[in-house]
């Protein structure tokens, strides 16, 4: 089975900082590492403890959460659902009084599967370049309940997703979340600074 390896997370806060607050999970892209958004670190709320995780397989210069070579549409499901059940786990032994998730790429799409896991373990999902993973996952039918909020957002030049990815992910979010969509205009694969700047009006929203 995968592990998290507890070495490799970046933390906002040492240990005796943590207790009693809120966490913000970053999941970083495929071919990334853990300092990648953690960049980000200082202009979110101040609220949440924040813990940047390394994917637990290498791929290339970094690491991934699954694997995308020669990859269908059953092993990239099967990849996030491992890569789900490490993240489950690893959040096992941690303590916070609620959980939110903010990934890019593969990272978004991971965080998006994470509520389709347990929904009832976060607060809210931050997916951007990200999409929904296709097949079904475990708790689909409880996150459609519950609909936790989730803020999409995505550029119209990313030509890293695949339109087949994004067209499923503009039918998939509205019936299982409560969706904050937004669509930066000539924006590629990466953050904007407006797109910053609505993710921090969303993150603001679910810490007041």
């Amino acid at each position: 089975m995968q592990l998290i390896d507890p070495s490799a997370i970046i933390w906002s806060a040492p240990v005796a900082e943590r207790a009693g607050r809120p966490l913000l999970v970053l999941l970083h892209g495929y071919g990334s590492h853990e300092g990648d958004l953690f960049a980000l670190a200082p202009h979110l709320p101040l609220q949440p403890v924040i813990a940047s995780i390394r994917a637990p397989l290498r791929a290339g210069p970094g690491y991934a959460w699954y694997g995308l070579e020669g990859a269908t549409p059953e092993s990239r499901s099967d990849g996030a659902d491992a890569a789900a059940r490490c993240l489950l786990q690893w959040l096992d032994g941690v303590q916070a009084s609620s959980v939110g998730l903010l990934g890019f790429s593969q990272g978004g799409a991971m965080g998006i599967h994470l509520l389709r896991h347990a929904p009832e373990r976060f607060a809210f999902a931050v997916s951007l370049a990200g999409f929904v993973v296709q097949g079904d996952a475990p708790a689909d039918a409880r996150l459609a309940a519950l609909a936790p909020p989730v803020f999409w957002g995505r550029g119209t030049n990313d030509s890293v997703i695949p339109p087949a990815f994004i067209e499923h992910t503009q039918s998939w979010l509205p019936h299982h979340s409560t969706l904050t969509e937004r669509i930066y205009e000539g924006l590629g694969h990466s953050v904007s600074e407006a797109e910053l700047a609505d993710v921090l009006t969303f993150l603001r929203a679910q810490y007041s």
